[in-house]
C-alpha cells in the first residue's frame, strides 16, 4: 500500500533546469537551487502542458498551485470594467503563481499560453510534503520564490506582476 505523503517516482527534469540555467531575465532560481534540489523538487511536481490561448490562472480564482515554465510563454493579463491590460509575458525558466502560492489570496491576474507550454505545477500541499521531507531544499526554494517576489513587485519598469 503506498502512502499519498511519499513522492512521486522521479520525474526528468533536465529540461526546466536547463531552461532556468538559461533564462537571462530571471537568475534567482538557477542560482537558489542547484540540479540535485530540482531533482528532488520534480518528485513532487506534476507536468502539465497548455495550447496557445488556454487558461492557466484565472483572475480571482482561489487555487494555489505554483508552476516552473519549461518551454513556451505565457502572457499575464490583469483585468477590470473598462477590459484586459497585459502585464507582462513569461518566458521558459520562469515562475509563476506565486503570490497566490504564499498569500492564500484569490488571484490577482490571469495567466494564458501565449505560445505552447510545458510546464511543472507544485501544489500546496505537495509543497507541504516536501516540506516535512526535505526541509532544506523546501527552504531553498521558499526564498527563491521570495526573492522573485520582492524583485516583481518594485519592478514596475519591466511591469511583471505577482499572480
Amino acid at each position: 500500500m503506498s502512502s499519498p505523503y511519499l513522492p512521486q517516482s522521479k520525474a526528468d527534469m533536465s529540461v526546466l533546469i536547463q531552461a532556468i540555467a538559461s533564462n537571462p531575465v530571471e537568475r534567482t532560481l538557477a542560482e537558489a537551487i542547484n540540479a540535485a534540489q530540482w531533482e528532488i523538487l520534480g518528485s513532487y511536481m506534476q507536468p502539465t502542458s497548455l495550447v496557445l490561448s488556454q487558461v492557466l490562472i484565472k483572475q480571482g480564482d482561489a487555487d494555489r498551485t505554483l508552476y516552473f515554465i519549461e518551454s513556451g510563454t505565457l502572457t499575464v493579463h490583469f483585468e477590470d470594467a473598462a477590459g484586459q491590460i497585459r502585464l507582462a509575458t513569461v518566458a521558459a525558466g520562469a515562475v509563476v503563481g506565486e503570490g497566490g502560492f504564499f498569500s492564500r489570496q484569490a488571484r490577482s491576474a490571469t495567466v494564458q499560453a501565449g505560445s505552447s507550454c510545458r510546464l511543472w505545477a507544485l501544489t500546496p500541499m505537495r509543497f507541504s510534503e516536501l516540506s516535512n521531507r526535505h526541509p532544506l531544499v523546501a527552504l531553498a526554494l521558499a526564498m527563491a520564490l521570495g526573492a522573485i517576489m520582492a524583485k516583481r513587485v518594485v519592478s514596475n519598469r519591466r511591469k511583471i506582476t505577482v499572480t
